[in-house]
């Protein structure tokens, strides 16, 4: 693993340009409305470079405006060169600068990110632009969001490299008075060591019984003699997550762990086996279910088996029974199926995975093999 990782490399010009005119197009083929409200701060940045929060993106056919206020007006100009700006004063409200700037283009219909614009926005905005129809609608950017472009798989590949480098790090560092909430600290130094800006979300970090609660919150437990060890961790870098999981064990873990850890790799495996184009979410979820219940496992997995990460580190497409989403090359999405026993331990092997033209790549390079996950104390 390269331990000299650069905190950043060059993003190529036209990228935000071209997300903004892929967003126009959908909003003017599919006859949706005349200009677009962008709210969510990770749909700004992806389709600005922002970094910032409290701000907005006017989107019409013909230009784009950023509305924001004076703490940012330095940042925005540094990130977003040719993207004009309205700064708000410190005696205007927001919903006063989205009336005054749509003003000047009063647009019929604007369109609004229904999935993040709050009852109390949305009637606050219907007051405000009186003359104008809101048209709130359910995930208008985060679709394009699903199919990264090279820059984006590019930093992907970074930030899953910084997670693996820093768990080989930190794993030999373990001792049995090691507490979990040490293991996690651990992992997130590493990784800022690295070029992480943060963690793409809270450490799991899980000894023994633990394991077998799939959203444990680290605690001053120490690792002692516990036989299992299950960590879910990701690295955040340049925006973009990244998500693993390992469950290592001690020599003196039982059969039934052993038996069950390779049957839930088994399925791992296979799911990742029949990633490609135009299969189904739903369909890769019932390859790995249908191994598990063959082992007598089936209820057992009480999860989907994985998601989409990019900005947001759950986002689509979904790998799920009841999900619909047809995959497409260039999607990231994990790999993640588990099996947990109240009282004993919990089992649970991720990578993150990119659809590729004719099948998928596996991200990442750290082992997972039962043997490659002993955990020596």
């Amino acid at each position: 693993m390269n331990s000299t990782l650069p905190a950043s490399f060059p993003t190529p010009a036209d990228l935000y340009s071209n997300r903004r005119q892929r967003l126009i197009e959908k909003m003017v083929t599919g006859g949706l409305g005349d200009a677009a409200l962008v709210t969510s701060v990770a749909n700004v940045r992806y389709l600005t470079g922002f970094t910032g929060d409290s701000s907005y993106l006017l989107l019409t056919p013909d230009h784009a405006v950023i509305l924001s206020d004076g703490r940012y007006q330095v940042q925005l100009a540094n990130e977003c060169p040719g993207v004009p700006v309205a700064i708000r004063p410190p005696s205007q409200k927001m919903n006063d600068l989205v009336q005054e700037i749509i003003g000047t283009t009063m647009p019929e219909r604007l369109i609004l990110e229904a999935d993040q614009v709050t009852f109390s926005q949305f009637h606050s905005l219907e007051k405000t632009l009186s003359s104008t129809s809101l048209v709130p609608l359910d995930n208008f950017v985060t679709p394009l969001r699903e199919i990264k472009d090279a820059y984006e798989i590019s930093i992907t590949r970074r930030a899953v490299e910084i997670g693996e480098a820093a768990f080989l790090e930190v794993i030999p560092t373990l001792t049995p008075q090691t507490t979990e909430r040490e293991i996690a600290w651990k992992l997130e130094a590493a990784m800022r060591t690295r070029g992480a800006e943060g963690v793409s979300f809270e450490i799991i970090a899980a000894a023994g019984e633990t394991g077998a609660l799939p959203h444990y919150r680290p605690a001053d437990r120490e690792i002692g003699d516990e036989a299992t060890l299950l960590i879910d961790w990701g690295a955040k870098f340049l925006g973009y997550a990244s998500d693993h999981t390992r469950t290592l064990h001690r020599e003196h873990a039982s059969d039934r762990f052993r038996d069950c850890y390779r049957a839930v790799l088994e399925a791992q495996l296979a799911a990742i086996d029949a990633l490609r184009p135009g299969i189904k979410g739903s369909e890769v979820d019932s390859v790995a279910r249908k191994i598990l219940v063959k082992h007598g496992l089936g209820d057992a997995f009480s999860h989907s088996l994985g998601h989409g990460i990019g900005l947001h580190i759950h986002e689509g497409p979904r790998l799920a029974a009841v999900a619909e989403d047809v995959l497409a090359e260039g999607m990231i999405v994990t790999v993640e199926p588990g099996v947990y026993f109240q009282a004993d331990f919990g089992i649970r092997i991720e990578d993150d995975v990119l659809i590729t033209p004719n099948g998928c790549e596996v991200l990442g390079k750290l082992p997972k093999g039962l043997d490659d996950c002993r955990l020596m104390l």
